[in-house]
């Protein structure tokens, strides 16, 4: 690995020394997806003359594409790696600490620090996922549900699961958490929004907000498409108030127009995670700033995490079917026939009706 290092960063100075262009690889990380090399130049040399060897570098580092930005003082250059590392879920999980109270795990960053989505504090409360097909949008909502569910139990955490198109969440229909089976309809969700929506109300005359109860839609385009005003106005009022009522909304979609998200509902979306789009406008719609570059991510869980102002580039952690199996029913056990006897109790209370 170390040799190979040194050769792709020579490489780099070569290509820029062709052009004149003094420079110096210093530093850099191995991330699961990609090398990061930190490079400096020489005084007066313009970092757009830099950029514009992208793909010249790419070629002569034989690789499909390079990315080349500048950030913190130096210019970095991102190298694709030719057989990408797995971020897993269950080992990222063992490696941390006891994780506070609703503290999703979402994956790793450049420099290999887990990172967490703790949904009650102020900045996050709510979460929109957007990428193409292939970003491993829905490969990373079921990640966070999971890590959701194996720290939190269901007396302190509640689960409603859509998902339009029936693909997404069927390794997690045995998950003790939810308030009802995996929901496939789109007259069973907008029931549930409404009765979301009551429970909230309810909630603030009382002045509780728990369990948590999170809300979880794996493609809004397509609920949208079916429920109309009436998802778009049980989403707003969610976004708005839910935070204080302890009830969370993540939605996730292929395309984040205003035309899809709502206008409303997107302003109250304060955390976005971008995976792989089509175009700058897309990014730049998903991110809600310019510039982001997310039209250049590589799909397979390479994501931004975009929250108060800062951008963070992830590897989305990843768990398979048959791991997901073996959590679902170890959770199961864990929480019991008492635990399930109080979730009865909380789905009569939310009056959701339940099977079995």
């Amino acid at each position: 690995m170390q040799q190979n290092l040194e050769a792709q960063a020579n490489v780099i100075e070569r290509v820029l020394a062709n052009h004149k262009i003094h420079s110096r690889v210093w530093g850099g990380t191995v991330a699961p997806r990609f090398i990061r090399y930190d490079l400096t130049t020489a005084a007066g040399v313009r970092v757009q003359k830099v950029l514009a060897l992208k793909d010249e570098i790419a070629l002569s580092l034989g690789v499909p594409d390079v990315r080349l930005y500048r950030k913190d003082g130096a210019i970095r250059v991102e190298v694709p790696r030719s057989r990408p590392s797995t971020v897993r879920l269950t080992s990222l999980i063992r490696s941390l600490p006891k994780l506070p109270p609703l503290a999703a795990v979402l994956g790793v960053d450049e420099e290999g620090v887990p990172l967490l989505l703790r949904l009650p504090s102020p900045d996050v409360a709510h979460v929109l996922v957007a990428g193409t097909t292939g970003s491993g949008k829905t490969a990373l909502l079921r990640s966070l549900v999971l890590s959701l569910a194996m720290h939190n139990p269901q007396r302190l955490l509640q689960l409603v699961l859509i998902d339009p198109k029936g693909r997404g969440f069927g390794s997690l229909v045995g998950l003790p958490h939810l308030l009802r089976p995996v929901i496939t309809e789109a007259d069973a969700a907008i029931e549930a929004l409404h009765d979301l929506v009551s429970q909230m109300e309810r909630r603030d005359q009382e002045k509780r907000s728990s369990p948590a109860l999170v809300v979880v839609i794996d493609e809004l385009a397509d609920l949208r498409m079916v429920g109309g005003k009436k998802v778009e106005d049980a989403l707003t009022r969610l976004t708005q108030r839910g935070r204080e009522a302890g009830i969370h909304v993540i939605v996730a979609t292929q395309r984040p127009a205003a035309t899809v998200v709502g206008s409303l509902v997107k302003a109250n979306l304060p955390v976005r995670l971008v995976g792989a789009v089509g175009t700058p406008e897309d990014a730049k719609v998903a991110t809600g700033i310019a510039g982001s570059g997310a039209e250049r991510l590589r799909g397979r869980g390479d994501f931004l995490l975009v929250a108060h102002g800062q951008t963070i580039r992830l590897q989305a952690a990843y768990i398979d079917a048959r791991e997901m199996r073996m959590v679902v029913e170890r959770l199961r056990g864990r929480d019991g026939p008492a635990a399930l006897a109080k979730q009865r109790q909380a789905l009569h209370k939310l009056s959701i009706p339940t099977r079995g």
